[in-house]
């Protein structure tokens, strides 16, 4: 195996141990003894585990298997072969790992909070490297080559509508429901703020009289690239140009510095963006190709 193979399996492997052990956290320490059902499959396994006792970890397993069976057609091989060795490191996690030290019996809402908060990171740590715990996951990323506009924490928050309203029957009461959807939105907070705060930045929107001398002065101050558009006045008519500029978050106030240094009275607009693809910042095959930054 090459050496840049084996460094992509070495770094692919130390983000599926810390993104178990977050997994891992939230499942067993904090959900386990909550009597909710955080959604996924993982709230399955835990309302199946408050009947029989069975373990968390392989139960999801198990209920793995109809799931992929059902969604392999949209997963490429990559993915697929990736999903499978982090489902048996959370496994070890869940069944040998977390049952050596206790678990949370403390306050039902700050268990559904810790839960969320930790489901949300491990899981966004394992799709940052084209991952996943399996499970709904699979569907998840199924709908997202199907509807890329959505975000993977909406898609989430869908699928596990079902499993949070089943843990009303298993634990019998209504908070279960509640607290089951205080843990997902949690989750989904976090997952969408690692995931797209790691591949987001800013958009600078320039309005000026000097548009290549401000695309110029943007590249000499932070190596973007930049792209002009004509533009007109609507109050004076004079022509103007625009310049469009993606960079990252800690780039954009010399990039503000470098356009008012050109025209001191230039329109700067500064906007957020969630996904920048493309050179500089996130690889284009990632929304196709459920494959990662590569490492």
């Amino acid at each position: 195996m090459e050496r840049a193979a084996l460094r992509e399996l070495a770094v692919d492997t130390l983000y599926d141990l810390g993104g178990s052990l977050l997994y891992g956290l939230g499942v067993y320490t904090f959900a386990l003894k909550g009597a909710f059902a955080p959604g996924g499959v993982s709230g399955v396994a835990l309302i199946l585990n408050h009947f029989t006792h069975w373990p968390v970890g392989l139960v999801s397993m198990v209920l793995n298997l109809p799931i992929l069976l059902v969604s392999r057609r949209a997963l490429n091989r990559v993915f697929l072969l990736k999903s499978l060795r982090t489902i048996l490191i959370s496994t070890v996690m869940l069944d040998l790992v977390f049952p050596q030290f206790g678990v949370y019996e403390g306050s039902r809402l700050l268990a559904a909070v810790f839960t969320g908060v930790c489901l949300g990171a491990g899981l966004a740590i394992i799709y940052l490297r084209g991952s996943s715990t399996g499970g709904t996951d699979f569907l998840i990323y199924a709908v997202k080559r199907r509807l890329p506009h959505m975000s993977f924490g909406q898609i989430t928050l869908v699928t596990d509508g079902v499993v949070i309203l089943a843990g009303y029957f298993a634990f019998g009461d209504i908070d279960a429901v509640l607290y089951g959807m205080l843990s997902v939105m949690a989750s989904t907070f976090v997952m969408d703020r690692i995931v797209y705060g790691a591949g987001g930045g800013k958009l600078a929107l320039i309005i000026t009289a000097k548009g290549g001398q401000v695309a110029r002065a943007i590249s000499d101050a932070v190596n973007r690239g930049a792209t002009l558009f004509p533009a007109t006045g609507s109050y004076s008519g004079r022509p103007l140009e625009m310049v469009l500029c993606a960079c990252g978050k800690a780039e954009v106030a010399r990039v503000r510095t470098a356009a008012h240094a050109v025209d001191p009275g230039a329109m700067v607009m500064i906007c957020e963006t969630n996904e920048v693809f493309g050179e500089g910042f996130l690889p284009p095959e990632l929304p196709d190709a459920p494959a990662g930054p590569k490492g």
